[in-house]
């Protein structure tokens, strides 16, 4: 295990470092970040001001290492847009990334663990054909397009929830929701399929013959059995959240990493789009390591040598 796990992290230290090659080069193709920032009928001097104070002057190579350098360091340097360190806006900004993930990733799975498992147990039924329709309904309609649903339900029409902001428990219901719902949809699907074909193995009838109740036999032998796959899905949906939460916190002006991320492209703060892009990068290597490990409690059966 301590072998596999040393190989999966340098393999992981790769995968961010080429990410990080790939971000720097593409958040400087495009046109100058300084002219941006610049004062209407600023002159040459004052542009080339800028490119001193952000280091634009510099070759690539050179920026390229003075960026990786500092970010070993947790410095991502300043914020064109805010006048601020990115390290400390990112500080005060992941936090409430991690709230509406979370809860998020709490309804997601609430709803399609629910909804799968009773469909399991009614295949073919009018339930099963039910939940079927639940599942193509949340794959094919947009979170973004859900959350301006809900604003007009729930804001506009019937007044009960706050349109934007965050604080209050009240702030993140729509937002969660929205963010969820797509992956409702598919946590559905896979407990589905997995459950079904637990049901449907040897020990799960030798367990019903013993005389086990049904809540028995699916909810502590059958469902535990059937978790990697949802396991599996639940950690990549995780660090997915994050740049899928781009959308939800534009919309709900929700005071996270998305939005950050939001006003580093509109901007052209390519420091913050950097920040933003390796933080996803190294939770997603950070999941998905953590997820193989979890998978050896899960199954005993699975051992990495």
């Amino acid at each position: 295990m301590t072998r596999y796990i040393v190989r999966r992290l340098i393999l992981g230290i790769v995968v961010v470092g080429i990410v990080s090659v790939i971000i720097f080069i593409v958040s400087r193709i495009g046109p100058d970040p300084a002219l941006m920032i610049a004062p209407p009928g600023a002159d040459e001097a004052e542009i080339k001001a800028i490119h001193e104070r952000f280091g634009l002057n510099k070759p690539w190579p050179v920026q390229y290492y003075i960026f990786i350098k500092r970010a070993l360091q947790g410095d991502f340097g300043e914020s064109i847009y805010y006048g601020l360190p990115v390290s400390e806006i990112m500080w005060q900004r992941i936090p409430n990334t991690i709230l509406l993930v979370g809860a998020a990733q709490l309804i997601a799975l609430g709803i399609g663990v629910s909804a799968g498992v009773l469909a399991a147990r009614r295949r073919g039924q009018w339930l099963d054909n039910l939940v079927r329709w639940f599942s193509l309904a949340g794959l094919s309609m947009p979170n973004f397009w859900i959350a301006m649903l809900l604003i007009l339900i729930f804001s506009v029409t019937l007044r009960v929830l706050p349109t934007a902001g965050s604080g209050t428990i009240w702030h993140l219901l729509m937002p969660a929701f929205s963010l969820g719902w797509y992956f409702s949809a598919g946590y559905t699907r896979i407990t589905y399929s997995s459950l079904f074909q637990v049901l449907n193995s040897e020990y799960i009838k030798m367990a019903r013959i013993k005389g086990l109740s049904e809540f028995a036999v699916v909810g502590k032998h059958a469902l535990k059995n059937a978790l990697i796959p949802i396991v599996t899905l639940a950690g990549m949906n995780l660090v997915i959240m994050v740049s899928s939460a781009v959308a939800i916190e534009t919309v709900f002006s929700w005071p996270g990493v998305g939005l950050l991320m939001y006003h580093g492209a509109i901007y052209r703060d390519f420091n913050i789009a950097q920040a933003v892009v390796l933080f996803i990068s190294v939770s997603m290597v950070i999941m998905n390591l953590l997820v193989d490990i979890l998978y050896a409690y899960i199954d005993p059966r699975i051992r990495y040598q």
